[in-house]
């Protein structure tokens, strides 16, 4: 896959998530012809009623052991599993959705973040607070949806064969309790024990540090198992990935000179640990 190819793979998925209505005609066209009611299948696969009529509207997306369920019980014949992978890359927001399906098959990802806790972090309640924080509001059921898509994308920690994550947080973001304290706490907790995973290294940028290379804003570094190196930039609505080699050469000259000037790993857990006597 060529650089326009990821572009144009990008620009695309950020059109209207068609796909879930696509997959709820599908759905419900194989349920009646099963002769099966929306009661009835929603017991068959532990779902209400109400559930399935979600699904087969689009207003929500199924999971993957649904759509497994679905096309074995209804004899689809793996015409609504094929569906899988598109329908969960609808869970994320139009502007992440290319760089979702990069992250997760990534061999590397270097993180720098200075608005939250990056989401490959957070915990649920944590999250969920970040979630309710969003202008324009989101939707409850909307703020669900990237609750549970940020969570399953944590799954990345535990692949085979385990990849290269690193991460350079702002140390305010330690200190701004999103949520209340308890959250917090949780929040620096979950930092702590992914920061002792041997594929993971977490480092603090002080917040009374006298350099700093990394005053233009957060971005992501990706390289892929084909060896392409990406990059992605989220601004307000101007969120984009960058295959061109003189801009992500650049993000990564910002990434090393932000390491150096960050905390070490160590030094950094031993700050998330003080933090966590004072939540």
């Amino acid at each position: 896959m060529d650089d326009r190819e990821v572009e144009a793979g990008y620009e695309a998925e950020q059109g209207a998530t068609g796909i879930l209505q696509v997959f709820g005609r599908q759905l419900k066209r194989f349920r009646e012809w099963a002769g099966l009611d929306r009661t009835e299948f929603g017991a068959r696969t532990g779902y209400s009623a109400a559930t399935i009529a979600a699904y087969e509207q689009g207003r929500r997306i199924p999971p993957p052991k649904f759509i497994d369920q679905a096309d074995e019980l209804l004899g689809a014949r793996g015409i609504l599993e094929e569906m899988k992978e598109e329908v969960a890359r609808a869970q994320y927001p139009a502007f992440f959705r290319g760089a979702a399906k990069l992250e997760k098959e990534a061999v590397e990802l270097h993180v720098y973040a200075t608005k939250a806790v990056p989401g490959l972090l957070q915990t649920e309640e944590y999250a969920r607070a970040v979630c309710a924080m969003w202008r324009p509001l989101l939707s409850e059921e909307t703020a669900e949806q990237r609750v549970s898509a940020r969570l399953a994308r944590q799954a990345i920690f535990a692949r085979t064969p385990l990849p290269t994550i690193s991460f350079v947080i702002e140390e305010s973001l330690l200190r701004r309790p999103f949520g209340g304290r308890a959250v917090m706490r949780g929040q620096l907790e979950q930092l702590l024990l992914c920061g002792q995973r041997r594929n993971v290294e977490i480092q603090v940028m002080p917040t009374e540090v006298e350099e700093h290379a990394g005053l233009e804003g957060p971005f992501t570094l990706i390289e892929t198992r084909e060896g392409r190196r990406i990059a992605y930039v989220e601004g307000y609505k101007d969120s984009r990935l960058y295959t061109e080699r003189k801009p992500v050469r650049e993000l990564e000259e910002q990434y090393g000179i932000l390491r150096a000037q960050a905390l070490t790993p160590r030094e950094t857990l031993a700050l998330i640990e003080k933090l966590l006597g004072d939540v």
